[in-house]
């Protein structure tokens, strides 16, 4: 089937960059829905400053930027938003109670012949798939922070995926100028988050231990692993609640080695979220 329109549910920190990736890069008409007002008009004003600093780095035209906003349409109904799109990219929070409601939904207004996606970084796309009535044409699309920059597209087959399904997957995720990879077997973490969040995990556990500061445990994998940041300031970006939810989705189904720090937990309940919430390990309101 030929994509035309996509539907990205869910304007927030992964959302809205999906949303303009596909309007600007892939050039779909994108519809973007979110619960309530305050989050599309966020969203929607990240897209804007996105695209204002691609202009002002003469990355994109103005000309550009103005056709990419006109074909993304914001609405708070669930209906509107689904109901012409060929692809639908679910992108709510790291929650499995809200993420099947949504998919639900979704299903109930979608075309017979759409496909329906997740975002999620480490849930079972077998379990999400058994909230809609199609799960041969549903799989993960997991996007990376930011979308608009992060090229890579890990696309994750669920127990009764297709092979269409994936195939059609693959050439959006293309068209939109990202690099793809097919996770086989659905398998908590897939292959970046099985990988990563242990490495992060053991970060905080540095701290909480007291074995040495976060600047320095930046300072040390940024030379010693060459990594382009630092693991506690990659967690203020990711989020440490949503660490913490993908580290207790690999504990849960793949056993105790991978149990969150303490400290994850601590910070969580404290609120200090990252960069989103102004203020994690480090304070994002002086460095902006």
């Amino acid at each position: 089937m030929e994509i035309t329109r996509i539907a990205v549910l869910g304007a927030g920190l992964m959302g809205h960059g999906i949303a303009q990736v596909s309007a600007q890069v892939a050039k779909y008409e994108v519809a973007i829905r979110d619960v309530k007002q305050e989050f599309l008009d966020r969203g929607m004003g990240m897209i804007r400053n996105s695209l204002a600093k691609f202009v002002e780095k003469q990355v994109v035209s103005e000309q550009h930027m103005k056709e990419t906003m006109a074909r993304i349409n914001s609405t708070l109904d669930m209906k509107e938003a689904v109901e012409q799109a060929d692809l639908i990219i679910e992108a709510v929070p790291e929650n499995l109670k809200i993420k099947k409601a949504v998919l639900t939904e979704a299903d109930r207004y979608a075309k017979e012949d759409a496909i329906i996606t997740s975002n999620t970084s480490s849930i079972s796309i077998t379990e999400l798939a058994s909230s809609i009535q199609r799960p041969e044409k549903f799989c993960g699309m997991h996007f990376f922070n930011p979308p608009q920059l992060m090229k890579l597209v890990e696309i994750i087959r669920g127990a009764k995926t297709s092979d269409e399904t994936v195939d059609a997957v693959v050439a959006v995720s293309h068209r939109m100028g990202k690099e793809t990879v097919v996770v086989k077997k659905d398998s908590a973490g897939f292959i970046v988050n099985r990988i990563l969040v242990p490495a992060l995990n053991e970060a905080f556990n540095l701290v909480w231990e007291g074995i040495a500061d976060p600047e320095d445990i930046d300072k040390a994998i940024k030379l010693g692993l060459n990594w382009p940041m630092g693991p506690i300031t990659l967690v203020d970006y990711l989020g440490i609640d949503t660490t913490l939810a993908i580290a207790e989705v690999l504990q849960n189904e793949l056993g105790p080695k991978y149990s969150p720090s303490p400290l994850l937990r601590q910070m969580t309940r404290a609120k200090l979220f990252g960069r989103k919430s102004g203020k994690g390990f480090y304070d994002w309101t002086k460095k902006r």
